[in-house]
């Protein structure tokens, strides 16, 4: 990816739990084991095994295979038969902010429209916050968040819009996230209403300077009322000189440029995806990721979906059928942020995107994983293979198809991070 490099070792990078069990860790007794590895069991992308058991060593799985040739270990985990997939991947999500909009809320559920607007008051609030304030916030969230399955996260700025709010932003969330982006490009602040070139030349310049070392994405608002087509591209343009990685929110509230641009720049991902034109779908569908077992890295722009902010804003959902039928590489993310889409769960994404976005059960478990990977370039997680990451879960049922048959049910039983057992739900 153009402007997409290696960079040095930052703050929040290669995060780690801060105690690590020794040895090697076994869980077995797996009744049915999402591998996320095509071919690597039962067919489809799922690569589904079958009275499984996994070996954890280090931190990464070390062996993967029947639970009648188990290896020696350490420690044991049984899971009693249930299913054991990878740990989610949310790959977008706003978690340093101040306050809420519960208000907002409840006069969208009483008809007014979405326009995104509120965003400006969730500005305020942050840049009143102290740092303790912020820094709880994205704990909480985080901490609910991993019991609920999710074991990687992106995090945005996005809520400071002045150099020293977007650099603390950015500073607070590289303690809990080795993805972070700059959303300097959020909206234009009040303060900048009547002068969006002064706004956009200083996102372009100090901001970004101040920002930088602490992300590794920078990410623009392409959408009527934010930035247009030019100032996105000037933004992440600036972007990637520095070598910080494209994302891009685009066509959410209606067609736009955003999906186009993304491809053009060689986005890693294009979010929302709401109001696709059939030129939009041809140009993702062109950029297509095939299965997360080969080598290398993703090169491809993933349609990174967000059900719950059309949830939360009784907006018509993203045509997942439609992508996923043109051969468009699909991720689920819960949009985590206080205005548009305040949850943390992707389960409840997963059963929004099969019963609304027309997924089948596989195909979203497989975008709210591995296809979340894909949209961060990462090839460690979202999957349960030799070498990756021991990020995974264990649920309270036999399949992962309950997580859409069951919605709203706590069906998490326990998390790895790492392959160490986090707190229970």
């Amino acid at each position: 990816m153009t402007g997409f490099r290696e960079r040095p070792v930052r703050p929040g990078d290669r995060l780690r739990p801060a105690v690590r069990n020794s040895g090697s860790l076994l869980v077995d007794n797996i009744g049915e084991l999402v591998t996320n590895c095509f071919g690597a069991g039962e067919g489809g992308p799922l690569g589904i095994r079958r009275n499984a058991a996994l070996l954890v060593e280090d931190g990464v799985v070390a062996w993967v295979g029947s639970a009648r040739d188990t290896p020696a270990a350490d420690r044991r985990i049984d899971a009693e038969g249930a299913a054991v997939l990878p740990g989610f991947v949310d790959s977008h999500a706003h978690l340093v902010f101040a306050g809420d909009r519960a208000v907002e809320f409840a006069a969208r559920m009483a008809g007014e429209p979405y326009t995104g607007g509120g965003i400006r008051t969730t500005v305020g609030a942050t840049r009143a916050a102290p740092d303790d304030e912020l820094r709880a916030t994205v704990q909480r969230l985080r901490t609910e968040a991993m019991r609920q399955g999710t074991t990687t996260i992106e995090i945005k700025s996005g809520y400071g819009l002045t150099v020293a709010d977007e650099a603390r932003s950015l500073r607070i969330a590289a303690e809990f996230s080795e993805d972070t982006t700059f959303l300097g490009a959020h909206v234009v602040p009040a303060e900048y209403a009547d002068r969006p070139d002064d706004y956009v030349g200083m996102v372009c310049g100090p901001m970004l300077a101040a920002a930088a070392p602490y992300a590794r994405w920078i990410d623009v608002f392409c959408e009527r009322g934010a930035f247009d087509v030019d100032h996105a591209r000037a933004i992440l343009a600036c972007g990637q000189a520095v070598g910080l990685g494209v994302r891009v929110h685009a066509n959410q509230l209606g067609p736009g440029p955003g999906v186009q641009l993304g491809v053009e720049l060689g986005a890693a991902s294009v979010d929302h995806c709401t109001h696709l034109s059939d030129a939009d779908v041809e140009a993702l569908a062109a950029q297509r990721v095939d299965c997360m077992c080969a080598e290398g890295g993703h090169t491809a722009t993933v349609a990174t979906l967000l059900p719950g902010a059309e949830f939360s804003t009784r907006s018509p959902y993203p045509d997942a059928r439609r992508l996923l039928d043109a051969g468009v590489t699909v991720a689920l993310a819960t949009d985590c942020n206080p205005g548009s889409s305040y949850t943390s769960s992707m389960p409840f994404c997963i059963a929004l995107a099969v019963r609304e976005m027309r997924m089948t059960p596989a195909e979203a478990v497989w975008a709210a994983t591995a296809g979340g990977a894909a949209a961060l370039r990462r090839t460690d997680v979202g999957r349960l293979t030799r070498g990756a990451r021991a990020d995974l879960m264990i649920l309270d049922a036999p399949s992962h198809l309950h997580l859409a048959y069951r919605p709203g049910v706590p069906l998490i039983r326990q998390v790895l991070h790492d392959g160490v057992p986090q707190c229970r739900p």
